[in-house]
């Protein structure tokens, strides 16, 4: 069956900065919903009640940061909202304060990560992930930065550097993004992969659709820690070679 896709991109993708690549994004704009939304959003809800433990996980020590969190998502996407929110698709979404992150993943297409500060790196002590490209959230929770990369060709010590000093020097309403471009034959949402079995690469002639993330980089202003958050987007080949490669 194929999964909920996008028809148009919000960016370029194939004008690519160099690494990290990122941009200062408005916050009013760091959250978006598409054309996908309504599809995606059930998606969501379904993998939440049907495969929780592979797509959430809380630290004990990030539950200040998650709940943090959900305040922010409230008050930007759903303001006003107190114990209950209708989304765009008429769904009513019970405002869970004792499960933050299961109810984030039912608010926002965007997949959600809290990063937090501890030695030198920042390590992955929370996270709502239904559309993972490729890895598993069980592999990367309570690792840092460095650990989290290490199967990612391009992400050697230089990028790594560059990398930890954007998580350490974001600010608060002032959040950074980027955007990453795959191929892949196969279009599903939900893509866990192990380190162990990595995914073939493809190329635009032999794929039949595009997957991109626009990812963002955002500080919590009360807790500190810093939330990863992507919006996952899935053309066919054909609609985004249309969309920017035309005349």
């Amino acid at each position: 069956m194929i999964p909920p896709l996008q028809s148009t991109l919000p960016y370029d993708p194939f004008t690519r900065p160099r690494l990290p690549g990122v941009q200062p994004l408005e916050i009013g704009n760091w959250l978006i919903r598409d054309e996908a939304f309504a599809a995606q959003m059930a998606l969501r809800d379904q993998l939440l009640a049907e495969r929780r433990g592979e797509v959430v996980a809380l630290d004990d020590g990030a539950r200040e940061a998650a709940d943090e969190l959900l305040g922010l998502v409230l008050s930007l996407a759903y303001p006003g909202a107190k114990d209950c929110v209708m989304r765009p698709d008429g769904v009513a979404v019970p405002v869970d304060r004792a499960d933050p992150l299961g109810t984030l993943g039912r608010l926002a297409q965007e997949d959600l990560c809290l990063l937090q500060k501890r030695g030198d790196e920042h390590v992955l002590t929370g996270a709502v992930l239904c559309f993972p490209a490729s890895w598993m959230l069980a592999e990367k929770f309570q690792r840092p930065l460095v650990r989290i990369h290490a199967p990612v060709p391009p992400y050697d010590a230089n990028i790594a550097a560059r990398v930890q000093r954007l998580f350490d020097g974001v600010r608060p309403e002032r959040p950074l993004w980027r955007f990453n471009a795959l191929w892949y034959e196969d279009p599903a949402l939900f893509q866990p992969r192990s380190e162990a079995a990595p995914r073939p690469a493809r190329r635009a002639e032999t794929a039949a659709f595009f997957r991109s993330e626009r990812q963002s980089i955002l500080r919590l202003p009360d807790s500190g820690a810093v939330v990863f958050s992507s919006h996952t987007f899935v053309i066919p080949r054909d609609r985004i070679m249309a969309q920017f490669t035309a005349g």
